[in-house]
């Protein structure tokens, strides 16, 4: 199956679980592609110890575009 998830917020708790739900099915043999579109840029200012967005994002083996 392929899946897009367009992500455009920079809620930290609402990335993380949609990158962990992106991994999921990568790992389930999906075609996932994430796309991050307006406040969604600024995933990386995200992160913090509780939702580690970066840690789900360098596990990502899709299509990533910023």
């Amino acid at each position: 199956m392929k899946i897009l998830f367009i992500i455009s917020t920079d809620k930290g708790e609402t990335i993380y679980n949609a990158m962990r739900l992106a991994n999921t099915g990568v790992k389930h043999g999906d075609e996932i592609s994430v796309f991050m579109l307006g406040s969604g840029v600024l995933f990386e200012q995200a992160s913090s110890e509780q939702f580690n967005v970066i840690e789900q994002v360098n596990q990502f083996k899709g299509d990533f575009y910023v």
